[in-house]
């Protein structure tokens, strides 16, 4: 299998290929920043911060349908094959993934603004740290192995999103405790579950890329890869 892009005659398409590769992993750098500091927001309570990550949700956007539009155009210009075609084809289904957890982020920091007179902050947001800190280490591992064109450790990410179920779980029940004991404001505690829910729904989005990463080196769905490879 293929495991490097520098071996076409033509330089012009390995740099178009090298570019779309590096812009991928530009927006995926932008989108863990904004969970980053989403989480950070939600913490902190600091509403002008939280402004600014709902800004940047727009440079994103914007850089998603850049990328698009060059992989189109690789696309019609050098009607790619094999590898080349699945790498196009996983570069633009892995930044429409990246979009939705960036918008996912973004709402995760409008959320924050309505949370922001939350008092005891430590005692609630507690879980939620550790459900974000799964999540973030997914998403890195998994842009990761794009960058280094290695899937060994996919399989590795997408068992960890059992990791992140369970905690939402966990986490979910002891909010709902909460409210039922009057202990704590109920339009509160439903944004907060909300926010951890989005950090639930960003880990089955990295699955998913994980799941296209595989494809893109293998040729394989995620099934196949794992009866080939013996996973149950």
């Amino acid at each position: 299998m293929e495991n490097n892009l520098n071996y076409h005659i033509s330089e012009q398409f390995n740099q178009e290929l090298e570019g779309i590769r590096s812009k991928l992993l530009a927006i995926g750098n932008l989108v863990e920043n904004q969970i980053n500091d989403a989480i950070k927001v939600i913490t902190s309570g600091n509403i002008e911060f939280a402004k600014s990550i709902i800004r940047q949700d727009k440079i994103i956007d914007e850089k998603s349908v850049d990328l698009d539009r060059a992989c189109t155009q690789i696309i019609a210009i050098r009607q790619p094959v094999a590898f080349d075609l699945r790498l196009v084809i996983t570069v633009m289904r892995v930044v429409n993934e990246l979009e939705i957890i960036g918008n996912l982020a973004k709402n995760i920091a409008l959320k924050a603004i309505q949370l922001s007179d939350i008092s005891d902050k430590a005692s609630v947001y507690a879980e939620l740290d550790c459900l974000s800190a799964l999540v973030k280490n997914m998403l890195h591992r998994a842009l990761e192995a794009f960058s280094e064109m290695n899937i060994e450790d996919i399989l590795t990410i997408t068992r960890q999103n059992k990791s992140v179920d369970f905690e939402y779980n966990a986490y979910s029940n002891k909010l709902i405790s909460q409210t039922l004991e009057n202990s704590f404001n109920v339009q509160n505690i439903l944004d907060v579950l909300w926010v951890a829910k989005a950090l639930e729904r960003i880990g089955d989005h990295t699955c998913t890329i994980s799941e296209y990463l595989i494809y893109m080196k293998t040729g394989q769905t995620i099934r196949q890869y794992l009866d080939c490879n013996q996973e149950g």
